[in-house]
């Protein structure tokens, strides 16, 4: 043994925690992406499960007004408007490409720290854009902080993942 085994232990333990949180943040991104697909399909799957005859609409009935007014406004649109879903499914690609960039800090995370910071952004800026786009479109409060979850769900990760990069630049140099 060496002096370098107890840092390229260290070294290897970061880089394997790195890559745990970019593939957990991956994920999310996939699946959110492919969810951004089926919108009416998920909705009438929800409804007897979630709608206002339901102990969960009952119990919530404001989420059970909510899924019956998503419903509405989505079965109408694919029976009148179905080139609409063309928006969602862009927003679900977008998803997947966004997904697709995180490899390389998958790769070479110091390198492609920047990815990461860009991610961090990302997901903080989700917070402001669904208060305010929320707002807008009328969406309830209780979805837009719902949507604000999702920036924060993502943001750590990528922070522990972003801190963990810094300390393996640092063994680098």
């Amino acid at each position: 043994m060496n002096d370098t085994t107890p840092k390229i232990a260290s070294d290897n333990a970061l880089l394997k925690r790195v890559r745990w949180l970019i593939v957990f943040f991956v994920v999310g991104l996939v699946l959110s992406g492919l969810t951004a697909f089926p919108l009416f399909l998920e909705v009438q799957v929800l409804r007897p499960y979630f709608g206002g005859g339901t102990v969960v609409g009952q119990a919530m009935p404001a989420l059970a007004v909510w899924l019956e007014k998503v419903y509405v406004g989505l079965r109408d649109t694919s029976e009148r408007h179905p080139f609409l879903f063309y928006g969602t499914d862009w927003l679900a690609f977008a998803h997947l490409v966004i997904a697709v960039v995180f490899l390389g800090p998958f790769r070479d995370p110091v390198r492609n720290r920047w990815v990461i910071q860009f991610g961090m952004i990302a997901c903080a800026l989700v917070i402001p854009f669904a208060i305010i786009a929320g707002s807008v479109r009328g969406i309830p409060l209780f979805w837009r902080i719902i949507d604000c979850l999702f920036g924060v769900v993502g943001f750590v990760p990528l922070w522990l993942a972003d801190r963990a990069v810094a300390r393996l630049a640092l063994t680098e140099k």
